[in-house]
């Protein structure tokens, strides 16, 4: 198939890059050395069809014919395949079963094949059937914008296909009063789909507050000169900005700081903004403090904050936490000592419940303080029972599933010592698995480092799908009416059986309390986590025949658990 392609070099490149992103439809009735020609041949079929039978514009129609690859590929699978007379077979075809035009339409504009049946309107194949959309189209295409990325503006704000096209004339020329030529108002209105809609379809005002930012950036202080003249690098660049942008909500207020340090966005591409942005968010401080850091401390971009290695102690030291405070993090947080990664920094910080300190400590101008550290402390050892440990595991057939638990524990800020080695064996799952369970409880507002406390002192909550952890969070503070710090201090709780335990015992002290036979306030843990004997005990002292309405009345409860519950009441004696 490569030498096939090497012939056609620009159809190559397109077939290359859906291959590798797309779940492509199977050709398995034609031989791979023809499968070039078939598609080139089908494109053209599609593109006469839509202009001569369709009566599409030959411009677009040809857009359309050479950029709907898998569409494209899922109607020749369903035409026999001869090469001498495939040309022809496939006109016909065309004659005889009208496509959707929509779908063609969808992929061609450069929405992912997979997404495509998602978005077809209902009950309509053809252009002549929902005229606006096509017409919205082709007037951005008119204006300049590449057709392959209107598919970037139909996802962000489907509404603007819903526009005419004196409605988006009038807004794109609009935007040249603000000083803008056609090619950066269509990288512009790429990056910020949003500037195209009507001013009563956004926040009042916020339109025209982002488009005088950019022009006070790209204008007033010159980002504009470091940008080529084409769409592809003046959307880049407003990708860049809007980075930030959805920092802060704050529009009209960035343009200035943005300004003054414009050199970040012609040194440092998009990725690299969008990692460091993303490492200093999980600190868990507000988006615009993030903005800002960036922004005047622009010298963290160039910090490696992944690989470096570094101890938990050193660091806090270094950053001048209190004597006082160290000998509390010390004794109360012995999960967390030892080395880590600095990509987990953010999480470690998080588990000592010290992350709003330590992001305060950079934004305050002490950020320097961090490449400091990685000067002085390049190579930090790790702790010897530690390196043992892990060798153990590095030797055991199961040592790829230990590893990842490992990175799990290491990634929620716990520290590369024997009690994170210790944990594996009490956690059960893979490190997806566990990291959907941990989110799954962390949604329910526990706070991260007293999750993290919770996992260290019972690991086993983590042994459960996130579906049943939901499920208990659920009934806890809903029919229970429970507070966080009863998960907390009895994170056990989680272990019980909600269906066949909490459940029936909840409701069952509930009847009593509402009939006046118990007057004492259980606690949880004892109306839980008793066994089935002391249990049923308790219930036989408040009251000698409440034990025949718990099995009257609850008794779906398990059968095991009822039948150990008559034992035991045999033995008490009682008489229902």
């Amino acid at each position: 198939m490569n030498l096939f392609l090497l012939q056609v070099p620009m159809f190559s490149l397109f077939l290359r890059r859906h291959f590798f992103s797309t779940k492509l439809p199977t050709l398995s009735k034609v031989p791979t050395r023809h499968r070039t020609f078939a598609l080139r041949e089908a494109q053209n079929a599609l593109t006469d069809y839509l202009h001569a039978t369709r009566c599409l514009p030959f411009t677009y129609a040809e857009h359309i014919g050479n950029k709907a690859l898998c569409s494209l590929m899922s109607l020749i699978a369903k035409v026999d395949f001869s090469a001498p007379t495939f040309s022809k077979s496939f006109q016909k075809f065309l004659r005889y079963h009208p496509i959707n035009e929509f779908e063609v339409f969808f992929e061609s504009i450069g929405i992912e094949y997979s997404m495509v049946s998602e978005l077809l309107p209902r009950d309509k194949v053809f252009f002549s059937e929902d005229v606006i959309l096509f017409d919205a189209a082709c007037t951005l295409c008119d204006f300049g914008f590449p057709w392959e990325k209107l598919g970037l503006l139909y996802m962000a704000e489907s509404s603007i296909f819903g526009m005419n096209a004196e409605q988006l004339n009038r807004r794109l020329c609009g935007f040249k009063g603000f000083g803008f030529g056609s090619v950066e108002v269509i990288g512009i209105c790429l990056a910020f789909p949003f500037v195209l809609l009507e001013e009563g379809q956004v926040r009042a005002g916020r339109i025209e507050r982002l488009l005088s930012d950019l022009k006070l950036i790209f204008l007033d202080f010159g980002l504009g000169r470091f940008v080529e003249g084409d769409v592809d690098s003046w959307h880049d660049m407003c990708r860049k900005l809007r980075v930030f942008y959805d920092l802060d909500s704050r529009k009209g207020e960035l343009g200035e700081l943005i300004g003054r340090h414009k050199s970040i966005f012609i040194e440092y591409r998009e990725e690299e903004l969008v990692n460091k942005v993303d490492y200093f968010c999980r600190f868990g401080v507000k988006k615009e403090e993030v903005a800002q850091l960036i922004l005047q401390c622009p010298e963290i971009l160039k910090m490696d904050l992944e690989k470096p290695v570094f101890n938990v102690m050193k660091l806090l030291t270094h950053f001048g936490l209190s004597t006082e405070d160290m000998e509390e993090v010390s004794r109360s947080y012995g999960h967390v000592m030892g080395t880590n990664k600095m990509a987990n920094l953010p999480n470690v910080m998080k588990a000592l419940g010290l992350q709003e300190w330590f992001f305060k400590k950079i934004k305050d101008g002490n950020h320097m303080l961090l490449a400091d550290y990685i000067a002085r402390y390049p190579k930090e050892e790790q702790d010897l029972d530690y390196q043992e440990g892990l060798r153990i595991i590095r030797s055991l057939k199961t040592r790829v599933h230990n590893i990842g638990k490992l990175n799990f524990l290491l990634g929620l800020g716990f520290g590369e010592n024997t009690l994170s080695i210790n944990l594996l064996n009490h956690l059960h799952g893979t490190s997806t698995e566990l990291h959907e369970r941990f989110d799954c409880l962390l949604r329910s507002k526990i706070e991260f480092s007293r999750l993290c406390m919770m996992v260290r002192t019972t690991p086993r909550i983590l042994n459960q799908n996130s579906e049943t952890i939901e499920q208990k969070v659920n009934f806890f503070h809903q029919e229970m009416g429970t507070t966080l710090n009863h998960v907390e201090t009895f994170p056990a709780i989680l272990y019980y059986h909600l269906e066949d335990r909490i459940i029936p015992r909840y409701r069952f002290h509930k009847w009593l309390s509402g009939k006046g036979l118990s007057c004492k306030k259980y606690s949880i843990r004892s109306m839980i986590a008793n066994n089935e004997k002391k249990f049923v005990a308790r219930v036989f002292k408040i009251h000698p025949a409440a034990p025949k309405h718990w099995f009257e009345r609850f008794r779906h409860v398990c059968f095991k658990a009822v039948k150990s519950a008559v034992f035991h009441l045999i033995h008490f004696g009682n008489s229902f």
